[in-house]
């Protein structure tokens, strides 16, 4: 057995080597140059909007106005330093615009200890902090308020945050910060009512939560409909007068089967602010496509003009808009189709969606997201922009939608199109920077294939048309990714979220340094219907999601210029665990992988949710459950892994704990399995730093290139 510590082997890749990375002239550096655009919002009650751009991990907030929108930044961080700028929210006139520095606010798990991520390692405690700025100068600069998190400003630009579980309050100057009340629950999803004198907010007692209203000082806690549910997603109607609101059941009754999938019911209530009497407006059908949905913004509740409510659900197989009146009545469509509703804007009225969907008139639309305009009561969609583009994050302006767009070859930029799909345009002056190779990217192809169970999976193949020409004698290496989540889908151009904006570029890096590279779609992830997403013997239950990875490596194989003996893999978190299966299950088909803070053993990841700690006497099928866990994992195999592996880790990852790899580590020692490993410390899950994926990726391309024997295409 060998083990490698990577170092000085990996030194021409990394950032500022002065050398280019081979004959395809561009670097790692130079690919992960790209700007990233998230977070963008718009002011309820003004023509203005709002976002966050990231380039190589300097993170920055951006203001916009209409008409013209001419972007202005807000603030001035200059560090490649870990630090997430989130929670864009402005007060509802749109003076003021406060977010949030600092977190991890994509990870599974809280803090650990209390603890927020220290990526640079830095001796003084980072916390997060909320910041603010005063746009009515234009020429206004975010100032740090106070610590905590999840802002909410009212119309009276009063303050409310979350702190260690508890909701406080201070001045827009960072003064008089105190907690506003007291609740022995843990408090979130702050909402103020229109004219700012209430607050309403999700008071979580463990195996239920009810919803709260703060009026005063001097007035106590009120609580709407309390029951034995999990209530959430508390939205105020335009009058003040009523709250809408989700129900789920509470935690409790007989155990749930572990191995087979049960319906997860969940319903909509309203309530009458003043009175605390609420009544039941909307349940979902008591079927596995009926559960609560786990889409981007879960049931998008909302109220409209003409007492309806709209909201997401998947209860005919896609995430899907409907429309329900609050006093009682049946539902109906808004968006019907084969096809997904993910990001969801309404207008300030309340009478108009703008959604983002998987679904359009170009072939392969169903790997794209394009924007589509619908009116809560009723009519057909209006789609607002279209072609072999990709947008996403609508955000309703006035009478202008805004959204984030990409195509291929084309990174995040803001963009906006007026309601009646016309005007759109990219904002000005956000060209990546001029080292960005975008222009020598290819254009993935959409492909298919079948699993062995006769399952169609989509994929995107990335081959520049020199590796694929010299299919002959010279034959180049495959790769394969597998994405995480699993819950996501890879498209046919630049991703919405951040860490699979970095794979797409790492796939284009890639297939122009000498492989062509296989993105598998596999069942488990969104964009092909809720029956996809939730295969029976799906991850722990049975992973039949590993058969689609198998077929992606097959069809990979029969590829124009592949050879075939020469196919790797490499993938994060979920792609990282499918990354070790593939080596532990099918060395003779994988000769080398990348894995990327993968699970390697179910069992240990409690499958059971946590049940066994409760020490229940009911037990259910637990003992099975953690058999079958066990049995689909990668450590299940070792005794069949003999291709070498590069695993790469941050020991502070709150997603998939550090001791996954450190289990799988001494495993493969004991059996003699080649293996090499880069350790960030105090990194997590999702990289925080452009440092750390520079690190991890130039590591990554070293060791397949040294394994797989790839050479840049001529």
């Amino acid at each position: 057995m060998r083990m490698k510590m990577l170092g000085a082997a990996v030194a021409a890749l990394l950032l500022g080597s002065g050398a280019p990375a081979s004959a395809a002239n561009f670097t790692i550096a130079d690919v992960l140059s790209y700007p990233f655009v998230s977070g963008l919002v718009s002011a309820p009650g003004a023509d203005r909007i709002a976002w966050v751009r990231m380039v190589r991990g300097v993170r920055n907030v951006w203001v916009a106005d209409g008409p013209a929108y001419a972007p202005r930044q807000v603030t001035a961080f200059a560090a490649d330093d870990g630090q997430e700028l989130m929670e864009l929210t402005f007060s509802p006139d749109g003076q003021v615009l406060a977010f949030t520095r600092g977190g991890d606010h994509d990870a599974n798990w809280p803090a650990k200890g209390g603890l927020e991520p220290n990526p640079t390692s830095s001796s003084t405690q980072p916390k997060v902090m909320l910041w603010a700025v005063d746009l009515k100068a234009a020429s206004a600069t975010a100032v740090q308020v106070v610590e905590g998190d999840a802002p909410a400003v009212s119309a009276k630009h009063t303050l409310a945050y979350e702190k260690a579980g508890q909701v406080w309050t201070a001045r827009l100057d960072g003064s008089e910060a105190h907690r506003l009340f007291f609740d022995r629950g843990r408090n979130a999803h702050l909402a103020w009512s229109p004219d700012g004198s209430k607050l309403a907010f999700v008071s979580n007692r463990g195996d239920h939560a009810f919803i709260g209203v703060f009026s005063g000082e001097a007035a106590p806690l009120s609580w709407l409909a309390p029951s034995t549910g999990i209530d959430d997603a508390p939205v105020w109607s335009a009058d003040g007068a009523k709250i809408a609101f989700t129900r789920r059941p509470g935690a409790g009754g007989a155990p749930e089967p572990l191995l087979t999938q049960v319906p997860q019911p969940w319903s909509i209530w309203s309530a009458d602010v003043a009175s605390g009497l609420g009544h039941r407006v909307w349940k979902s059908p008591d079927t596995l496509r009926g559960s609560y949905p786990t889409v981007a913004g879960e049931a998008n509740l909302h109220w409209a003009p003409g007492g309806l409510l709209t909201f997401l659900t998947t209860e005919d197989n896609w995430p899907h808009l409907y429309a329900a009146p609050e006093a009682g009545g049946a539902s109906r469509l808004l968006t019907p189709g084969a096809f997904m509703v993910e990001h969801v804007a309404v207008s300030a009225d309340g009478a108009t969606l703008v959604y983002s969907a998987n679904t359009g008139s170009a072939p392969g639309d169903n790997d794209r997201r394009h924007i589509f305009r619908v009116n809560a009561a009723g009519g057909a969609p209006v789609a607002l922009t279209h072609g072999e583009t990709l947008e996403w994050t609508p955000a309703i302006a006035g009478k202008t939608a805004a959204f984030i767009a990409a195509d291929a070859r084309t990174p995040p930029a803001v963009g906006v199109v007026d309601l009646a799909g016309s005007g759109e345009k990219l904002l000005a002056g956000q060209a990546a920077d001029p080292a960005f190779p975008g222009a020598r990217f290819v254009v993935p192809k959409q492909v298919t294939f079948k699993a062995a169970d006769g399952l169609t999976i989509d994929g995107q193949l990335f081959q520049t048309p020199d590796t694929k020409i010299g299919g002959g004698a010279v034959k180049a290496p495959g790769l394969i990714f597998v994405h995480g989540g699993p819950p996501r889908q890879m498209m046919l151009g630049w991703s919405y979220m951040d860490y699979y904006t970095h794979a797409y570029a790492m796939n284009q890096y890639f297939a122009a340094h000498g492989f062509t590279v296989l993105s598998v779609n596999y069942r488990l992830g969104i964009g092909y219907g809720f029956d996809f997403q939730h295969p029976d013997h799906g991850g722990a239950r049975g992973s039949s999601e590993y058969q689609d990875v198998v077929a992606g490596a097959r069809f990979l194989q029969g590829a124009a210029g592949v050879d075939p003996a020469r196919i790797g893999i490499w993938g994060g978190s979920y792609g990282g665990l499918l990354t070790a299966l593939g080596l532990a299950r099918n060395s003779d088909i994988f000769k080398a992988g990348v894995d990327l803070h993968g699970v390697h053993d179910w069992s240990a990841q409690s499958p059971d949710g946590g049940v066994s700690a409760r020490l229940r006497y009911e037990q259910g099928d637990l003992a099975e459950a953690k058999a079958v866990a066990f049995k689909s994992s990668p450590v299940a195999d070792v005794a069949t892994w003999s291709s070498p592996v590069l695993l790469i880790h941050g020991d502070d990852d709150r997603n998939v704990p550090f001791n996954q790899t450190v289990d799988l580590a001494r495993r493969l020692e004991a059996r003699g399995v080649e293996f090499e490993e880069l350790v960030l410390p105090d990194e997590i899950h999702g990289f925080l730093r452009y440092g750390s994926w520079v690190k991890a990726d130039s590591a990554s391309v070293e060791f397949l290139t040294r394994r797989l024997g790839a050479k840049p295409p001529k």
